[in-house]
């Protein structure tokens, strides 16, 4: 959500700033709905204040005994209250249209987000480890007989296309990737773990930007609450209509929760396999700042991010992304692409955005500055730290074996019981 006031103050800033997101003349369409809302609010005021005036002398007409002048004023009081309560439908009606229309506008982009139209313009900002040389033809991860545990064929029959069942070493790897994440996150990175509901209101799909742009993308149940897309939604509305001590900032938050996504605009886009599924598990990270420190703090969780790819000993790269490929809520992105050798090639693992006050204003979630002066927004980050699935995916390619089994990452091996293999059967050893 926008400062409707800045945009008062500067329409040609705004104008300028929605043009890198592909958007123009959006400052005449809000400034003129807010010009409609402000006049019919003034004129609702005025004519309550008209009625109260003639309500005051309809009692002084009836103690003079003026019958003639009482029904008069009363008729004209009656008439007043008619007019004050169409204007103020209208400026309801009016409000609701302007509040509708900045809901649907993104994000401005910080001033150091590189142009380009889509991934190909992004910026590569870092780069780690250097991609496994094989003596042999990698293969994607589902190809894999040590995956024989990814059972599409069951999920199918279950659920239909983009799910999957894990059995056997798939399932224990998966939930020891999430259990690592979870236990590097808490305890060396400061990141509280919360366990939250997956199925939220509108309000908190709003707040976090998932509504009205992305409803499509997201699955609502019959009796209005949504499943979540990401456990952002639930961490970051935790601090909704709330206003925090300067003291209780920052606030840190990790979970690893299921997600739900309907993938409306993928049809054909990473078909085979798990990597694009409507189902998946995810740690999520997010932070509440102070606005001075929101920038450090996307540094920070980027960080944050990469400790993890590092310690598995996954190869990637970090990027900027550029203004065509910066998601809607997002003023700065960073994605972090893990190497896969079945594709040849860096795929998101991550994506690291700072919001401002963005999600903010939305949600109505202020602090008190230590100075006494009045309540700011905060500022709200979040972040994948990382996506189970996609880590899974990276842990069976980069580790493949020319026989079909797969060497796992040492760092993992502690939340697997010792062990320190799959097997090409498809068993950890």
């Amino acid at each position: 959500m926008h400062d409707i006031r800045a945009l008062r103050d500067d329409p040609s800033a705004f104008d300028t700033a929605m043009a890198r997101r592909g958007l123009s003349g959006m400052a005449d369409q809000v400034l003129t709905l807010d010009d409609a809302r402000r006049a019919a609010i003034l004129a609702a005021e005025t004519a309550k204040a008209d009625q109260n005036a003639a309500s005051k002398q309809v009692g002084a007409a009836k103690a003079a005994g003026d019958d003639a002048t009482f029904e008069t004023l009363r008729a004209t009081v009656a008439a007043k209250k008619a007019e004050v309560a169409e204007m103020e439908t209208e400026a309801k009606r009016l409000d609701r249209e302007l509040n509708d229309l900045l809901l649907t506008l993104p994000n401005i982009l910080d001033t150091d987000v590189p142009p380009g139209r889509d991934e190909a313009d992004n910026l590569e900002i870092h780069r780690w480890g250097t991609p496994r040389s094989f003596d042999f033809a990698p293969v994607e991860h589902y190809q894999l007989p040590a995956a024989r545990g990814l059972d599409f064929a069951t999920a199918g029959k279950l659920s239909g296309s983009r799910f999957v069942v894990l059995r056997g070493a798939m399932a224990r790897v998966h939930r020891a990737l999430s259990q690592f994440m979870l236990d590097i996150h808490t305890t060396e990175h400061g990141l509280e773990e919360t366990n939250a509901p997956v199925l939220v209101r509108d309000e908190a799909m709003v707040g976090t930007n998932q509504l009205p742009k992305f409803a499509e993308d997201s699955y609502r149940t019959t009796n209005g609450w949504w499943l979540i897309p990401t456990s952002e939604v639930t961490l970051t509305n935790s601090v909704r209509e709330t206003t925090l001590d300067a003291a209780d900032l920052p606030v840190r938050l990790t979970a690893h929760s299921l997600c739900f996504r309907s993938e409306a605009g993928s049809a054909g886009k990473d078909t085979s396999g798990m990597l694009r599924q409507h189902q998946f598990e995810k740690v999520e990270m997010v932070s509440i700042v102070a606005p001075d420190a929101s920038e450090a703090e996307h540094d920070r969780m980027t960080d944050c991010a990469k400790a993890i790819l590092e310690r598995l000993g996954l190869p990637y790269r970090v990027m900027l992304l550029c203004e065509g490929d910066t998601g809607f809520g997002a003023r700065r992105t960073h994605d972090l692409e893990v190497w896969l050798p079945g594709q040849d090639t860096y795929r998101e693992i991550s994506s690291v955005s700072n919001t401002g006050a963005f999600q903010a204003r939305r949600m109505n979630a202020r602090f008190k500055p230590k100075d006494g002066a009045k309540p700011e927004f905060v500022h709200t980050l979040n972040g994948s730290g990382l996506a189970v699935g996609r880590c899974l995916i990276a842990v069976l390619e980069n580790g493949q074996q020319a026989d079909g089994s797969v060497d796992l990452p040492a760092a993992l091996h502690p939340w697997l019981g010792g062990k320190t293999r799959i097997t090409a059967e498809g068993a950890l050893a």
